[in-house]
């Protein structure tokens, strides 16, 4: 079997992966129709529209979060590879949190951290 056709074979198996997917839920579902919408928290009627405005206090609040959370992806991969690489991937790993922290140290200032 040649690339182009082990690629072709490949495609259609993943076509009709999809199209077999997509025909059980069309043949499992309970009614064709859209539910009507409805409250969504625990039965309490929403206060404003969906796509309404945030505070701008939570664009901090998720610069803070992105910050640990990329933090955490960086940190497990690198626990894997330390002894393979050597001192070199700790000093690395130390500038990244010290770029980390220097961000978390100006959402402070700025008062992310203050929830009122």
């Amino acid at each position: 079997m040649t690339g182009t056709t082990a690629a072709l074979a490949l495609l259609g198996v993943a076509l009709l992966g999809v199209g077999t997917v997509y025909g059980a839920a069309r043949a499992l579902r309970s009614t064709s129709e859209p539910l009507p919408a409805g409250p969504f928290e625990s039965g309490v009627e929403p206060s404003e529209h969906a796509v309404s405005r945030f505070h701008v206090r939570w664009y901090t609040i998720t610069m803070l979060f992105l910050a640990f959370d990329m933090e955490m992806v960086f940190m497990y991969p690198w626990t894997r590879v330390i002894s393979a690489m050597g001192p070199g991937a700790v000093t690395e790993m130390f500038v990244f949190l010290a770029v980390l922290v220097a961000g978390v140290l100006y959402a402070w200032r700025e008062g992310a951290l203050r929830w009122t």
